[in-house]
């Protein structure tokens, strides 16, 4: 559709889900790793009474119950569920056990053995709330599950729950409002409208202009002293000259460590 040698995504989504879901080609997919590790937003709608072996609504019932939650009660255990929790994958995902997906595991009729992980939830909204389903708002950081999220709200509210519609809205420096559908991709004029320069990818990251002498020595693989009040001494960065990305890398008492070169012409 490009004609671009290489292409890359920032974070699969569900085959329930919908939203963003960026897309890099060229050189653009050294970009990725960043968008990744992005702040992820997602509205979604938990349906109660219901919890299956897939946490959404593509699963086999394993769980029932004609309880249903009060909203005053939802809104109070919200707070459990907000900052760094920890948190038991679905049996359906894409973690690897012993080189195998768990998914593929859990579809051979075998049951993944999976351990809790740290996920961080920034913020957990109630949306609207009915008796059988209720709608919330969430923005968490890499590898939160919303549907381990949906379960574990349901049985902490003693009513069991699963997903029964998510949307993304947002991964890193990328907005619902900046998204596109296939069918304007496919057509030329709106395609090149959607495109966005490989900087797009490093919005969240902090940028250093650098002259062209700099620029050299990066694009050689060399660190370089960064200099100026503004600059960072810690963290990652990346680096343009004349408006153009040159380098993204580590940066360590001051120094930038090109870790990815980016083959732009200047």
């Amino acid at each position: 559709m490009c004609n671009a040698k290489k292409a890359g995504h920032a974070g699969t989504l569900d085959p329930l889900a919908t939203g963003v879901l960026p897309v890099a080609f060229g050189e653009a997919t050294k970009t990725v790793p960043f968008v990744q590790d992005g702040e992820k937003a997602y509205c979604f709608t938990v349906r109660w009474g219901i919890e299956t072996d897939t946490d959404d609504a593509d699963g086999r019932l394993t769980a029932q119950s004609d309880a249903r939650p009060a909203g005053d009660a939802i809104l109070a255990l919200l707070p459990r569920f907000t900052g760094t929790i920890l948190q038991l994958p679905p049996s359906y995902s894409a973690i690897k056990i012993n080189g195998e997906r768990a998914y593929d595991l859990a579809r051979g009729g075998a049951a993944p053995v999976l351990s809790p992980r740290r996920a961080t939830i920034h913020a957990l909204d109630l949306i609207d709330a009915g008796r059988d389903e209720a709608v919330f708002e969430a923005r968490c950081g890499k590898g939160t599950y919303v549907r381990a999220l949906a379960r574990d709200l349901g049985r902490h509210l003693g009513c069991y729950g699963h997903v029964s519609a998510l949307r993304r809205t947002r991964v890193g420096p990328f907005h619902e409002t900046d998204a596109v559908t296939l069918p304007e991709l496919e057509n030329p004029a709106s395609r090149a409208e959607a495109l966005r320069p490989v900087e797009a990818g490093l919005m969240e990251v902090p940028r250093v202009v650098v002259d062209s002498c700099v620029a050299a020595r990066l694009r050689r693989g060399q660190p370089v002293l960064l200099r100026g009040h503004d600059a960072p001494f810690d963290g990652f960065a990346y680096a343009a000259c004349g408006g153009v990305v040159i380098a993204v890398g580590a940066v360590e008492k001051g120094e930038l460590i090109p870790g990815r070169v980016f083959n732009l012409p200047l």
